[in-house]
């Protein structure tokens, strides 16, 4: 039930969606919401490639988004090793943000891009 609910507010969001941003790296923002807990963020580096993909790094941990339609398929690297992968609803949303959210475990995701590192 708290999935729906979690993908409910990804699709609520859907007034505010916005174009993805320019390829490039960016200095970036990624909270982490479960279930009903208050969000926790931390510092992230990101870049977003051509071909639909971002990566958001934080410290040693990797995750890796190939975009689709409205779905991205998310793949959570430590080094070459695999330790998650799941298909998440995304959108773009206006600052610019990526949301997207692992329904099956109640995790809402939001990469908050500051302006482009240089």
């Amino acid at each position: 039930m708290r999935g729906v609910a979690l993908a409910g507010l990804l699709i609520a969001s859907s007034a505010t969606a916005a174009d993805p941003p320019a390829a490039g790296r960016y200095d970036a923002q990624l909270c982490v919401t479960l279930g009903a807990a208050a969000p926790s963020c931390g510092p992230a580096d990101a870049q977003v490639q051509r071909g639909n993909r971002v990566l958001v790094r934080i410290s040693d941990i990797e995750y890796r988004l190939q975009l689709h339609s409205s779905q991205a398929d998310v793949a959570l690297m430590h080094g070459a090793m695999q330790i998650d992968a799941f298909v998440a609803n995304y959108e773009w949303a206006a600052g610019p943000a990526l949301e997207f959210v692992d329904a099956d475990k109640q995790t809402r995701y939001e990469l908050r891009l500051a302006a482009p590192a240089r």
